[in-house]
């Protein structure tokens, strides 16, 4: 069995994870745990999202948290923008990378956006062309491409037509979500092989939920038909308002802890990533579903 020998791990923890906790977490706290993981060995971290605050107030907060972060040279500071507004706020705050977002499900994509998939392609559009004009690389997210909360299957057509009309646009790369956390190895194999028939691999990466326990073996799977990036979210926080059910995104540091086993390499420090998935634990005040950080702070506790 052949994979590759490195990894790219795209923390969004800060955006992902954060947006439906019910506890705020306070502005300096967000500003010190992102730093943290700066001090990590990450190359890539989702800060925030440029959603109106009235839609996600947790992250109410963006435009502060963007400007006082400590940018470490090499790591591309990026976050999720909706349309033109939400893009001059991003602009204003000095983001590295604008991610835009949508679903392969009618359904899905009206309930997260309040508009249909046509409506959406328009503004998305605007977005990523004026994105560029600034100088700014731009990442497209894709939710629901595994099963919908409403819709159920999602045929693989869909997600062709959104993939090509983001493509078309200009994003530089797209990631697939497994919003609902219902993908199993063998779907996962044949909607991989689909899309390498009209993307290569770079073009491509992965963001699983976990709500049934298997985004590892399917990351495992990816990994074997070539993937290279992934993302993960700390502690396993995470989760959609508009999926209900769906569980946090994969966790960062087990996925670490297996990329590393099978001497993967992936540029991040397990030690200080783990330290920065505990204190943000405290923070939220609950129990996080990381296995790795349960075992660290296990080994604290002896």
């Amino acid at each position: 069995m052949k994979w590759p020998t490195n990894v790219t791990i795209k923390e969004v923890g800060p955006r992902d994870g954060l947006q439906n906790e019910p506890t705020f977490i306070e502005t300096e706290d967000k500003i010190k745990w992102i730093n943290m993981l700066s001090e990590s060995g990450f190359s890539y971290i989702e800060m925030t999202s440029f959603v109106h605050p009235k839609w996600i107030p947790a992250l109410a907060d963006a435009v502060h948290v963007a400007k006082e972060i400590n940018r470490k040279p090499g790591v591309t500071y990026a976050a999720l923008v909706p349309n033109a507004k939400g893009l001059e706020r991003a602009l204003a705050a000095e983001v590295d990378e604008v991610s835009v977002f949508m679903s392969a499900s009618e359904t899905h994509n009206k309930k997260n956006i309040n508009k249909s998939i046509d409506e959406t392609f328009v503004i998305l559009d605007e977005v990523i062309q004026e994105a560029q004009k600034a100088n700014k690389t731009t990442r497209g997210y894709i939710s629901t491409v595994f099963g919908c909360p409403y819709e159920n299957e999602v045929p693989i057509e869909n997600v062709i037509r959104v993939a090509d009309t983001l493509f078309d646009s200009g994003i530089h790369e797209l990631s697939l979500g497994d919003t609902v956390g219902v993908a199993n190895p063998v779907q996962v194999e044949n909607v991989i092989e689909t899309l390498l028939k009209r993307y290569p691999t770079d073009k491509l990466a992965l963001h699983f939920h976990d709500t049934r326990g298997v985004a590892l073996t399917n990351i495992y799977v990816a990994l074997t038909m070539g993937i290279t990036t992934f993302d993960g979210a700390v502690g396993g926080l995470g989760g959609c308002p508009y999926a209900p059910g769906a569980a946090g995104n994969v966790t960062t540091e087990d996925l670490i802890y297996m990329l590393h086993g099978m001497e993967i390499e992936t540029g991040v420090n397990e030690q200080r990533l783990l330290e920065a998935a505990m204190w943000i634990e405290e923070k939220i005040g609950k129990p996080l579903p990381s296995k790795n950080l349960q075992a660290f702070k296990g080994k604290k506790t002896m």
